[in-house]
């Protein structure tokens, strides 16, 4: 989203498949740019076998080795979607007593649009600001490990930021025809695990 970093009231880690989204949220509470981190994520078939205890978790328990208190940590276990780590940490946020303006979403670099999307739908009174860990692409790659796999990760996340508004889970994004092609032509080589049925 090319976001610059602010202050914001409060943090939400997207669980999935990526530990470093754990470690950028720890070093992003440490350099004082929220009070309240939340981590939200149960499984998926992505990260079962990863996160067998569930991705809030296993990042919860990462970030507390990297040093972030207990008590500026709030734990979502459950949401099985992005739709859903928005709402379960909007409403844990608000049974803690916290009622953010302005919310730092820490995502994997390609999720940040979608996540972008979901939260403007899902809490459009709150003020967005996305956040990645800084990795160029060839560093983020092969720090996952697994290439093919993570550019069928990207293939379907452009996926849904083109169809989940027309479902009315995310606001609609511009998405540049370069970008459509470079997509039409990664399906066409066979880069669909992660494709919904649309």
């Amino acid at each position: 989203m090319g976001h610059e970093l602010r202050p914001c009231d409060a943090a939400v880690a997207l669980g999935c498949n990526d530990l470093g989204v754990s470690t950028y949220a720890a070093t992003l509470y440490e350099s004082g740019l929220f009070p309240t981190l939340v981590f939200t994520g149960g499984n998926s078939p992505a990260t079962s076998g990863v996160f067998p205890r569930g991705e809030a978790v296993h990042f919860h328990e990462h970030a507390r080795a990297l040093g972030v208190p207990a008590d500026a940590m709030l734990l979502e276990p459950n949401a099985a979607n992005t739709g859903q780590n928005i709402a379960y940490a909007r409403d844990l946020l608000t049974t803690a007593g916290v009622r953010p303006r302005s919310v730092l979403l820490v995502t994997m670099p390609y999720m940040e649009r979608r996540a972008f999307a979901t939260c403007r739908k899902q809490w459009p009174e709150t003020e967005v600001v996305c956040a990645s860990d800084p990795l160029p692409f060839d560093a983020y790659l092969k720090a996952m490990g697994d290439e093919e796999a993570v550019i069928s990760m990207m293939v379907g996340d452009l996926q849904r930021v083109v169809e989940y508004p027309r479902l009315d889970f995310a606001i609609s994004q511009y998405v540049p025809e370069d970008v459509h092609a470079a997509y039409e032509s990664l399906v066409r080589d066979g880069f669909t695990d992660y494709l919904i049925a649309s």
